[in-house]
C-alpha cells in the first residue's frame, strides 16, 4: 500500500477521549440500587475478554500488553519511556494507540470494522515491551499483528474466503460463506439460535458449533434442542457431514459473569428483576438462548426501573453472516426528567405511525407500547457505545410481547473540545451548532421507538397458519398488486435478508425518523414549537438541523466504504449514505453538493430549508415505502437489489474524489472513559471512582478493572 492509502489506517492523533459523566445520577440511588448496578457492571466488564476475542486473534494479547506496561510504569509513563529509551513522540504514539484500542475493545474500529495501527515505528513498542518480562511475553504473542498491513484484505473484518478477517469462525481458514449459510439453515431447521455461538470447521471437515457457557459439557437435562451433541446432515451442500455442539466457549468468563449475575439477582428491586437475572444466569451457565429469551421477556416487563441494564450476545453487526452476537453489557441510571418527554412520545406513537406511507395491513395490529427511557450510562462493555438502543432483537418477542427503547443521554451530550465541523456552509453553522444535539435526540427517539418499533412481517407462522388473510393478500403500495411473498414457517427477517439485514433495518428506522420529524406535533413532544407548522421558528430550526445532520452523516459515511473490496464496513453508514442519495435524487434541487475547486476541498452541503416539507419529505417517503414493503413481505430479491443500488458507491466519483476529501477532513471518533464502582463488603456501600479524560486515564480505568 502506498503512504496515502496507509494513512487511512493510522490511529487517531490525538484520539478524542471524553469522560462519561454519571456521578450526580449515581449519587441519587439507594445503597441497594447502587449494589445492583455494581454487580451488573462487574458482570458486563467480565465479558471484556470475550469482546477482544471476537475482534481479532491478537486483540487479547495487545490488551494484556497495555495492562502489563501500565503495571510496570506504576502510572509514571515518562519514567517508563526514559527507561526504554523512547522519546516523547514515541510515547505519545503508544498512549494514543492504547486509548483508541481500549475505547474500541480491540484493534479494529467498532464503527467501520477497519484496523488501526500505531503512528510510530515498531521498535517503539518493542523498546517499551523490553522494560517488563510480562509485557514482553504479551507483545511477542501478538506475532507482529499490531503493525502488519501486508495483506490489505485483512485490514477489514469480513468472510475469510473473501480475504478478510473474522474470529467468529476461529481456526477455520478454509471455511466458506456457503458452508456458513448451510450451517445456518440447519440451525434454523433444528430450532437452535445462533447468537451465542461461533463456528469452527475442523481439519477432518466436522462443523463444531462452539456454545458460550460456563459448563464445558451439555447440561444434564439437555440443551435448547435436546440431549444430542452430534448430528449428521442429510441434504444440501453439507450432506453427509457432521455438526457437533461443543459447550464451554469462553468458559472462565461465562462462569464469572454467571456469579455476578446471581449477585445482581440478590440485590434486585422486585421479583421481575430477580427472575430476569436468574434467567440470565441460567443462560450464561448452560449456554441456553431459550433462557436468554426468557430474560428478555422479564426485561420488557421491568417497567420504569431506577437502574436499567441489558447483558448478553446482542448485536450481530460484526459477524459477517449477520447472525452471531457480540458480547455487550451495560448498567445505567434513569434520567427521570428526560424520560418524561420520551413517555409522551410513547403515548403519541399510535397516532404517529398511521402517518407512515403504508396501509394498516403492513403494520402491527396493535402498537405494543414500549418502555422508553433516557439513561445516563454508568458502565458499557462492548466494542463501542451507541446513542440509543432498541431491543430485544427477537422478532417473535417484538411482535407479540414488545420491546424497550433507551436513549443514552450522557453519550449523546458528550462533546470533545475543539470539534471541527466540515461540509456545513458558514451560513448554516450557527443553526447547526445550536440545534444538532436537539435534532439528534429527536432522531434517536423516533428512530428507536417508531422506526424499529413499527411494521408487521407477513408470516405463515406455522404450516397453514397465517398472520394475514392469505386468500385475499393485501395490495402492495409499491406495485399496486396483491403481494405474492411472505415469511415461511421458521424463517425470520434476519435469516431471509442475511448479512444485509443490519444496514437495511437501520436505513428503514432512520427514514421513519426523517419522515416523522416533519410532523410538528412530534417536535412539540420534545419541547420544540407548539405543534403548528412553522419552518421559521425553533421547531423549524430543529427540523432543518436534523436534515442537515443526516446529509452530512451520509457524506462522511464514505470513509467506511472500502475501495479495494468495494464493500461497506458499517451498517449505519451504508444506511445514511443511501439516504443522502435519496436527498440528492429528490425533485426540485432539494439537496446539492456545492464546490468550485477541482479537488472538492471547498465541498459544502446545500439543502433547501423551504423544500423539506415538500420534495424532501416525498423523497424520504418514497424510499421508506419501498424498503418497508420489501421487508414486510420477505421480498428479498427486490429489496436487496433496490437497497444495494441505493447504497452503491462505485469508484468513479463517490469512491475516489468525495472519499478523498472526506478522509482529509475526518474527525476522530469519541472514545469514552468510564468510572469504576467499588463495594465495601463490611458496610455494603458502593463508591464511584472517576478518571481523567486522557489516554493515561482510560488505561488506568481498565487496569483498575483487572
Amino acid at each position: 500500500m502506498d503512504a496515502q492509502e496507509l494513512s487511512q489506517y493510522l490511529a487517531d492523533a490525538p484520539p478524542s477521549v471524553v469522560r462519561l459523566e454519571v456521578e450526580k445520577h449515581f449519587d441519587a440511588l439507594t445503597d441497594k440500587q447502587k449494589r445492583y448496578a455494581h454487580f451488573i457492571s462487574k458482570a458486563s466488564f467480565a465479558g471484556n475478554r470475550i469482546v477482544l476475542r471476537q475482534v481479532s486473534p491478537e486483540s487479547e494479547s495487545i490488551y494484556d500488553f497495555i495492562i502489563a506496561l501500565h503495571k510496570a510504569s506504576g502510572g509514571d509513563w515518562k519514567a517508563l519511556a526514559e527507561k526504554a529509551g523512547v522519546d516523547e513522540a514515541g510515547l505519545n504514539a503508544f498512549l494514543q494507540y492504547a486509548a483508541q484500542f481500549l475505547g474500541n475493545s480491540g484493534n479494529y474500529k467498532s464503527f467501520g470494522d477497519s484496523k488501526f495501527i500505531p503512528r510510530c515505528d515498531e521498535n517503539v513498542f518493542a523498546s517499551l515491551a523490553s522494560t517488563s518480562p510480562e509485557a514482553e511475553k504479551h507483545y511477542k504473542a501478538t506475532n507482529g499483528a499490531i503493525f502488519s498491513t501486508d495483506k490489505p484484505g485483512l485490514l477489514h473484518l469480513g468472510f475469510t474466503d473473501q480475504g478478510h478477517l473474522t474470529t467468529y469462525y476461529p481456526d477455520s481458514p478454509d471455511i466458506t460463506k456457503d458452508e456458513i449459510d448451510a450451517v445456518a439453515k440447519w440451525m434454523q431447521k433444528a430450532g437452535l439460535l445462533p447468537e451465542n455461538t461461533r463456528l469452527r470447521k475442523t481439519k477432518d471437515g466436522v462443523f463444531e458449533l462452539l456454545i458460550a457457557s460456563a459448563v464445558t459439557s451439555i447440561p444434564s437435562e439437555g440443551g435448547d434442542i435436546g440431549k444430542d451433541t452430534e448430528y449428521k446432515i442429510t441434504d444440501g451442500l453439507l450432506e453427509g457431514k457432521t455438526i457437533k455442539l461443543v459447550y464451554g466457549d469462553y468458559a472462565a468468563e461465562m462462569k464469572a459473569i454467571t456469579e455476578y449475575t446471581k449477585k445482581a439477582a440478590e440485590n434486585a428491586e422486585n421479583e421481575t428483576q430477580q427472575k430476569m437475572h436468574t434467567a440470565y444466569a441460567k443462560s450464561f451457565e448452560e449456554g441456553s438462548l431459550e433462557a436468554f429469551k426468557d430474560s428478555q421477556r422479564y426485561w420488557i416487563r421491568d417497567q420504569g426501573p431506577m437502574v436499567e441494564c441489558n447483558i448478553g450476545f446482542i448485536e450481530t453487526y460484526r459477524d459477517p453472516a449477520g447472525v452471531r452476537g457480540e458480547w455487550e453489557g451495560f448498567a445505567a441510571v434513569v434520567n427521570q426528567e428526560r424520560t418524561r418527554a420520551f413517555g409522551e412520545l410513547v403515548r403519541s406513537a399510535p397516532s404517529l405511525i398511521p402517518l407512515l406511507p403504508w396501509s394498516k395491513e403492513f403494520e402491527k395490529d396493535k402498537f405494543l407500547s414500549p418502555d422508553f427511557t433516557s439513561l445516563e450510562v454508568l458502565t458499557f462493555c462492548g466494542s463501542g457505545i451507541p446513542a440509543g438502543i432498541n431491543i430485544p432483537n427477537y422478532d417473535d418477542i417484538r411482535q407479540q410481547e414488545g420491546f424497550k427503547n433507551v436513549s443514552l443521554g450522557n453519550v449523546l451530550s458528550a462533546k470533545a473540545p475543539d470539534e471541527k465541523i466540515p461540509f456545513i456552509a458558514d451560513s448554516d453553522l450557527e443553526v447547526y451548532k445550536k440545534y444538532r444535539d436537539a435534532a439528534f435526540e429527536v432522531q434517536v427517539g423516533l428512530h428507536e421507538l417508531t422506526g424499529h418499533g413499527c411494521g408487521k412481517l407477513l408470516q405463515e407462522t406455522s404450516p397453514g397458519e397465517y398472520n394475514f388473510d392469505h386468500t385475499n393478500p393485501p395490495i402492495s403500495p409499491v406495485t399496486g398488486k396483491p403481494v405474492t411473498t411472505w415469511y415461511k414457517p421458521g424463517q425470520t427477517w434476519g435469516s431471509v435478508f442475511g448479512g444485509l439485514a443490519g444496514a437495511y433495518e437501520e436505513c428503514r428506522a432512520e427514514l421513519v425518523a426523517m419522515h416523522l420529524s416533519c410532523e410538528f406535533q412530534a417536535l412539540k413532544i420534545f419541547g420544540f414549537g407548539d405543534g403548528t407548522v412553522d419552518m421559521d421558528g425553533e421547531a423549524g430550526d430543529v427540523l432543518y438541523a436534523s436534515y442537515l445532520s443526516m446529509a452530512r452523516a451520509g457524506l462522511t459515511s464514505v470513509e467506511f466504504w472500502d475501495p479495494k473490496s468495494q464493500k461497506w464496513g458499517q451498517p449505519h453508514c451504508q444506511a445514511r449514505f443511501a439516504i443522502l442519495k435519496s436527498f440528492l435524487q429528490a425533485e426540485d434541487d432539494f439537496c446539492k453538493l456545492e464546490y468550485e475547486k477541482e479537488d472538492l476541498s471547498d465541498l459544502k452541503i446545500k439543502l433547501d430549508r423551504s423544500k423539506i416539507l415538500t420534495s424532501g419529505r416525498k423523497a424520504v417517503g418514497d424510499f421508506l415505502q419501498k424498503i418497508h414493503i420489501y421487508k414486510s413481505t420477505a421480498d428479498v430479491e427486490n429489496g436487496a437489489k433496490f437497497f444495494t443500488d441505493m447504497s452503491g458507491v462505485g469508484l468513479e466519483y463517490w469512491g475516489t474524489k468525495v472519499r478523498d476529501v472526506v478522509l482529509k477532513n475526518k474527525q476522530p471518533r469519541k472514545v469514552f472513559v468510564q468510572a469504576n464502582t467499588y463495594l465495601d463488603e463490611a458496610t455494603g456501600k458502593v463508591s464511584l471512582k472517576h478518571y481523567d479524560a486522557t489516554p493515561e486515564g482510560i488505561i488506568q480505568s481498565w487496569a483498575d478493572r483487572e
